[in-house]
Formats: C-alpha cells, sequence, structure tokens
C-alpha cells in the first residue's frame, strides 16, 4: 500500500462489535485508520456517552493495534479527511435502507473534495442488524448486550445505566 490513510466516522455511541468489525477488515485495505467520532450527529439521537468517553473507549478496544487512531471532529467530514491527508472514507452499509443516505452523502463528500474515495464495507452477516441506537436501547432496558459490545464498552454501559458489572 502507498500509505493510505482513511477516515471511519460515526457517532459510536456506544462502539458495537459490528463497527469493530469494520475497523479491523478495513486495516486490510488501508495502513492507517482514523476512527473519528462527530461532534455534530447527522441525524436525531439520544446519546449515552460524551464525545470524549467516546473516543476513549474507541482507544481502549484497539489499544492492540498501532495503526488505529481515535478522535473526534467538528464540521465538515472532508475538511477533517483533507486535514489528516485520510483521502479515504469508511462507511459500513448494513442494509438496503442504509444505501440511499449514504450514496447521497458519498456523492456530497466528492462533490466538495473530488479526490475523496468513498470505500462501502458490508459487515459479517452476524453483525447486520447491530446498530449503536439498537444496542443502546436494549442495555437502557435492562437487556444483555454482551453479544453486541466489547466488555470494557459493556462495562461502561452498566454504569452509565446504574448497574455495577
Amino acid at each position: 500500500m502507498n500509505n493510505a490513510v482513511a477516515v471511519y466516522p460515526g457517532s459510536f455511541d456506544p462502539l458495537t462489535v459490528g463497527h469493530e468489525d469494520i475497523v479491523r477488515r478495513s486495516l486490510g485495505v488501508v495502513d492507517r485508520l482514523i476512527v473519528a467520532v462527530a461532534e455534530t450527529a447527522t441525524q436525531a439521537k439520544s446519546g449515552l456517552f460524551e464525545i470524549e468517553e467516546r473516543v476513549d473507549l474507541i482507544r481502549e478496544v484497539f489499544a492492540d493495534e498501532p495503526r488505529i487512531e481515535a478522535t473526534s471532529f467538528s464540521g465538515l467530514l472532508v475538511d477533517f479527511a483533507r486535514s489528516r491527508q485520510a483521502r479515504i472514507i469508511v462507511r459500513g452499509l448494513r442494509a438496503v435502507s442504509d444505501f440511499e443516505y449514504e450514496f447521497q452523502m458519498a456523492l456530497m463528500n466528492r462533490s466538495l473534495w473530488p479526490e475523496v474515495e468513498v470505500l462501502f464495507m458490508a459487515p459479517s452477516t452476524r453483525h447486520t442488524f447491530l446498530s449503536s441506537s439498537l444496542v443502546r436501547e436494549v442495555g437502557r432496558l435492562g437487556g444483555d448486550v454482551t453479544d453486541f459490545v466489547s466488555p470494557v464498552v459493556k462495562a461502561r454501559m452498566d454504569r452509565a445505566f446504574g448497574r455495577d458489572a
């Protein structure tokens, strides 16, 4: 590879095993991946963790991989990517319903910065149904999220919901 740098943006609230799957598989395509927590949500969502806590969780989960960087960003994604010399944006597509929104975003980003490429990745079939919103809701209602998040994320979710792990 030619020192290919990519950005994987999202809310990651919480980081799920589906996100982890996309992150680790991205390293088969790029040399370095910046997992970037958006400070401004593109869709209305009720959050669980503050931005810095999400960044910290990402750092903890991927502490074993030096090619992964976790940070936050505000403003336009293409401006952030350009500032980090990342010409690739990684996006996961769980279902056809994700495609229309992601396709529009990809075209807009290409319009704003023609040199950027968007890499759409399908999740592993066992993670297709996962979304942060769904995991958050299951956790909030007392359900077991063990299979959907890493142990460090589960422990932090239990604390956030007032349950000791």
